[in-house]
């Protein structure tokens, strides 16, 4: 078994496995991963869609986008679902674009040079070739070299590796392949793992579905951007999911764990509208990881009030029997429109920087002491869904 493909970890969260049933009920599935580089205050974006994978539908097909350096944007459709694969256990997947027909053939004939007999020789090739098309007949994992080798665009992705290649018809470009070490799912570490949106979403009920995987993570290896290599050591990595049959209304969401002076901080906030059974509901989550301890609001402990601009400024701020924390994030940019999976396929419905300013501002009621203050100026800030014609306000 590969290091990549190895056993659950005591990390991992509920939802980490893929959910689909291979029903033909609409369906989608999307994944999120990033990286923050903290020399250049760059980060990488990687999303990752899934829609009706049993495939002959209209919106049948998978995507993957990037969000690179200063904002800029990267898409490449995938659309044999066929070429996708996603463990049901654990957090595992990947879809296979291009494949280098005859690489790895021509790999194993130059590696066998030194065979003592051409007999020897030419039985080990038949042998090895045989087996490098038994290894692409199926999409699965392959070992990173492998990937290299055969994979000419796609990608794969685990709690513990993130490899993949694009190209776009105009040129641009990007590659990367980079180990993970968790450090916080989502909870307390030493803690079983909770469901971000609470025992309820294991039900269909809430839909669409959503999960932090790993609110924080230390990433090592490389990034290529257009012919430009970032290697990085130990950056801070983030990964997410949300998946279902039915879409959120409108949403908004903050999120960020490369604070200034806080090499042990992750926040994630979010909000939307989306359908619960027959009614619609607004609900919103605040969630921090610092120091070994999880701080946590949510509808079921705590009051959240949220006022989102429809762009340029997110205020959010929630209190319980214990703490009070209060959020902004702002921003100047005009942010990049990213597409996102919709009852009309997908589509351009948001719109995100990696660039915003966030503030965080942790209280303890008991103890009437301000436990953390923080700043950060590469946080992530996304709007979407509609309609988005003025403040949003939570309810009084």
């Amino acid at each position: 078994m590969s290091p990549h493909q190895a056993k659950p970890s005591r990390l991992q969260t509920p939802h980490s496995g893929y959910h689909w049933d291979a029903s033909a009920r609409r369906f989608f599935e999307g994944w999120y991963y990033r990286v923050t580089l903290p020399d250049c205050g760059q980060t990488f974006a990687f999303m990752y869609s899934i829609e009706d994978p049993i495939g002959g539908k209209p919106h049948s097909g998978g995507a993957a986008q990037i969000l690179g350096p200063n904002d800029e944007y990267l898409c490449r459709t995938l659309p044999n679902v066929k070429t996708f694969w996603a463990w049901k256990q654990t957090l595992g997947l990947g879809h296979w674009g291009k494949r280098r027909e005859g690489r790895g053939e021509e790999t194993a004939v130059s590696s066998l040079r030194s065979a003592v007999s051409i007999n020897s020789e030419l039985r080990t090739q038949n042998s090895l070739a045989q087996r490098h098309k038994a290894l692409l007949k199926t999409p699965g994992f392959l070992p990173p070299e492998q990937f290299t080798q055969h994979i000419h665009e796609g990608y794969q992705a685990t709690a513990t590796w993130h490899q993949g290649v694009l190209h776009e018809p105009s040129g641009a470009s990007a590659g990367w392949a980079y180990q993970i070490q968790p450090v916080y799912g989502w909870g307390n570490a030493t803690s079983q793992q909770q469901s971000t949106a609470g025992w309820l979403s294991s039900l269909q009920i809430f839909e669409p579905g959503w999960q932090i995987l790993m609110a924080h993570g230390l990433a090592t290896g490389w990034i290529e951007w257009n012919g430009t290599r970032y290697d990085f050591v130990n950056a801070p990595a983030y990964s997410e999911k949300n998946w279902g049959g039915a879409f959120p209304q409108k949403w908004f969401w903050l999120n960020c764990n490369s604070f200034v002076g806080e090499l042990d901080l992750a926040l994630t906030a979010g909000g939307g509208r989306r359908g619960v059974l027959w009614w619609m509901e607004s609900v919103a989550m605040i969630g921090i990881h610092h120091n070994g301890t999880f701080y946590e609001f949510v509808p079921w402990n705590s009051q959240v009030h949220w006022e989102i601009q429809p762009w340029g400024h997110w205020r959010m701020w929630a209190e319980n029997s214990q703490f009070t924390v209060e959020l902004t994030g702002t921003t100047d940019l005009p942010g990049t429109p990213l597409r996102a999976p919709t009852a009309e396929g997908l589509v351009f419905a948001c719109r995100d920087t990696m660039l915003g300013q966030i503030t965080l501002r942790l209280h303890d009621r008991q103890r009437n002491e301000t436990l953390l203050e923080a700043y950060s100026d590469r946080g992530g800030l996304e709007t979407g869904g509609a309609p988005w014609d003025g403040v949003w306000q939570s309810a009084a």
